[in-house]
């Protein structure tokens, strides 16, 4: 299984600190797991306990991330990064939307670490994942969330077009009830410190609540 990806020069000389954590693995999806969903339920009081809104962006990968769209030419306040939004959804009284497994479970990760984490189905993907940024009417449509503006977000493109920014994935490549075969781009604009933790967590939910075999991971550092 191919956990490979790139980061571009252009994205190398803006977020220099940026770490890619990768996992891929072969995977069972299902549409509702009642263990996964008591964790969730039991993270999302603990977020709720220990977090204000306004705390939320003080958070090193959330705050990381945020500067991470200054740079690039983004307002994060108009395109929240998608942990910060689970947070803040949660934090504001509201449930996460129940997905699938596989997508449950990474917005699992997400809630925890406030990493923002691309999960694609591998086999929609054509060649290898490259990051860079968005351009000006460059086409791309967020899961959920139609025609998006992605001029100035990080991105991740393919051979085809974009597949993720830290705010949405999109639609073309995205997890389904039939995906077989995952990738997962954890997106480290904060660098090293707690990516491989988060790698070995998410990987521990796969074998858990997907019956992943196959499994494959990396970190790619944009400073080398």
């Amino acid at each position: 299984m191919d956990c490979r990806v790139e980061i571009s020069d252009l994205a190398k000389s803006l977020f220099s600190s940026y770490c890619a954590g990768v996992i891929s693995a072969k995977v069972k999806n299902s549409d509702y797991n009642i263990s996964l969903w008591q964790e969730i339920d039991d993270l999302a009081q603990t977020v709720r306990d220990r977090y204000s809104v306004a705390d939320i962006k003080l958070l090193p990968t959330i705050d990381a991330t945020r500067k991470a769209y200054k740079i690039a030419g983004k307002d994060p306040n108009r395109y929240r990064p998608s942990a910060e939004a689970l947070m803040r959804r949660i934090i504001n009284g509201n449930s996460l939307y129940k997905i699938s497994t596989l997508v449950d479970l990474i917005n699992l990760v997400s809630l925890k670490t406030g990493y923002s984490i691309g999960g694609f189905d591998r086999d929609k993907i054509l060649g290898i994942p490259t990051l860079g940024v968005g351009c000006q009417d460059e086409k791309f449509e967020g899961i959920g969330r139609g025609v998006l503006n992605i001029e100035g977000l990080p991105l991740y493109r393919d051979e085809i077009g974009g597949i993720g920014t830290p705010t949405s994935d999109e639609i073309r490549t995205s997890i389904s009830d039939d995906t077989k075969n995952i990738l997962i781009i954890i997106n480290g604009y904060s660098g090293l410190e707690g990516l491989q933790e988060t790698i070995d967590f998410t990987i521990e939910l796969l074998k858990k609540y997907a019956d992943a075999e196959e499994l494959q991971s990396a970190i790619y550092k944009a400073d080398e």
